[in-house]
């Protein structure tokens, strides 16, 4: 199931799924973790749930993207959350960090997400070893509550590594397809800006750029399509520089359900994505998901202007 899905459904579900849910026994401590991961969520506080928007995790640095949702399905959106890691709920945490709260779009631009949701967390963090893991997660501020969340780690992943050569994508541009805009991109209004240049001809050029991966129109969430203008809103902020902006729709003649070539192409499982690539054609960073227009920006200065 795509990110994008799962979050609209968690977000029907998560009522349902928590009123069987009581407060979490245990005592307090001062957040220094001594015992297992279930100890921490046998803390003072109700149970949360934690709804993924991210999937394609492989050993090594993740991003993870997720939602706190209350028993009245609400989405809890406090500036930060802290995050551990283990193997079980049985284990001592191996990983200790914390979440960020980011835009889900650009604000004043940007629908919504379901359920009127504006942000999410993102956590950054390393995962040695494959295989299952537990997230817990505890928002910071106000009356104590803590989620959990499955975390299925392979030992590659699905959709193009960091490191990996971008693939040459002949992919459809204004020039191509005579200006008929609605063939390109599903968004209102067309963002010209990110419909001149295609995958193959900007590797061509060994010119960095930026390749979107997101359906505006057909985004079940609400949490992909404000992608398009993310990038679109993180090209503005860098202003006049090398780097290209590429977006690229996900259907077959733009019309659900089938996916397009170009999708197939980079294998992507889910979506949306969000690759930066360099002038060598390697793969730079990689997002998938919601990612804030701060988020990518730095990324962008970070990785393609430095």
């Amino acid at each position: 199931m795509r990110p994008g899905l799962l979050l609209a459904a968690a977000l029907l579900l998560a009522a349902a799924l928590l009123s069987a849910c009581g407060g979490n026994g245990g005592t307090s401590n001062d957040g220094s973790v001594e015992g297992s991961l279930g100890d921490l969520l046998s803390r003072p506080g109700d149970d949360v749930a934690l709804v993924p928007g991210t999937s394609d995790y492989a050993r090594g640095s993740v991003r993870v993207v997720f939602l706190v949702i209350d028993p009245r399905g609400k989405s809890i959106e406090r500036p930060s959350a802290r995050v551990w890691v283990a193997r079980s709920l049985d284990d001592k945490p191996f990983v200790e960090t914390t979440a960020r709260l980011e835009n889900v779009g650009v604000p004043g631009v940007s629908e919504a997400a379901a359920g009127d949701v504006t942000h999410v967390y993102v956590a950054r963090f390393r995962i040695p070893n494959a295989g299952k893991h537990v997230l817990v997660a505890e928002p910071v501020g106000g009356r104590p509550i803590q989620g959990a969340l499955d975390l299925e780690v392979a030992k590659e992943p699905k959709a193009p590594a960091v490191g990996s050569e971008a693939f040459p994508s002949r992919t459809p541009t204004i020039a191509s397809t005579g200006g008929d805009l609605a063939a390109l991109t599903t968004r209102t209004p067309p963002d010209v800006a990110l419909l001149r240049d295609s995958v193959a001809d900007s590797l061509a050029d060994h010119a960095p750029f930026v390749l979107v991966f997101a359906t505006p129109k057909f985004c079940t969430s609400r949490a992909c399509g404000p992608v398009v203008d993310v990038v679109g809103q993180a090209r503005k902020r860098i202003g006049k520089s090398p780097v290209r902006f590429i977006h690229v729709e996900i259907y077959e003649n733009n019309q659900p359900p089938e996916t397009n070539r170009w999708v197939k192409e980079w294998k992507l499982p889910t979506e949306p994505w969000v690759f930066l690539v360099g002038g060598d054609g390697r793969i730079k960073a990689r997002f998938e998901g919601p990612v804030s227009a701060a988020e990518l920006e730095a990324a962008v200065r970070a990785k393609l202007l430095r």
